[in-house]
């Protein structure tokens, strides 16, 4: 929360690149913009996986979404476990959190990425 009780919130979200590399997209969002932001990250069509974080890295809401039908049902499991916990997802929410930056985007480094040629259901 902010100062006098507004939002302050990092969302972040998991986009589907390929099978292969999806990219974590984080924004730091204020007052009503937070609400915006969280709003837009939910309906874009590449989303697997959203995420409100307060500025001290704690987790407060999140879900699949859309881009979800990309991934297995196992390995969107798998992320939806150890998303808050990903290095690539704390390093993102670290730059955030600073305030130098209001916008990081990195590929994710993850081991729960699929097999090559195994099925996406």
């Amino acid at each position: 929360m902010g100062l006098f009780g507004g939002k302050d919130w990092n969302i972040v979200a998991i986009i589907f690149e390929r099978p292969d590399l999806y990219r974590v997209n984080g924004q730091r969002g204020r007052g009503g913009d937070a609400t915006t932001i969280r709003d837009a990250v939910k309906k874009h069509p590449r989303t697997i996986f959203w995420g409100v974080f307060d500025q001290k890295g704690g987790f407060l809401e999140g879900g699949p979404a859309d881009g979800a039908r990309s991934i297995s049902t196992a390995i969107l499991q798998r992320l939806t476990r150890e998303v808050a916990a990903n290095p690539s997802v704390r390093e993102v929410l670290a730059k955030l959190e600073a305030g130098k930056e209001d916008k990081v985007s990195k590929p994710l480094v993850w081991t729960g990425y699929p097999a090559k040629g195994e099925p996406k259901g």
